[in-house]
């Protein structure tokens, strides 16, 4: 049963959370800690999405690709942006 209940509370801002995943994740705002490093280059991430998707720009892979047209991005923000071109 999902009841709306938000038990995970940021110490820092006070921001509440259903998963504790969430919450540590949200924390890393406060603490500037960018643990996940690239090894292709000095840039380092907050979390292992954002890692995932530089990582891209090194390969080339473009994963996301436009249902409307044959162009293909890196990332969903870009896919979606474009994808506005088509409306």
């Amino acid at each position: 049963i999902h009841t709306g209940e938000k038990p995970f509370a940021c110490s820092h801002c006070g921001h509440r959370f259903r998963q504790k995943y969430h919450l540590i994740r949200h924390q890393s705002i406060h603490t500037r800690e960018r643990p996940f490093a690239c090894d292709r280059c000095p840039k380092t991430f907050k979390n292992k999405t954002a890692l995932t998707v530089h990582q891209r720009f090194h390969t080339g892979e473009c994963s996301y690709t436009c249902p409307h047209c044959p162009k293909a991005f890196k990332d969903k923000k870009t896919l979606t942006d474009h994808q506005r071109v088509h409306t």
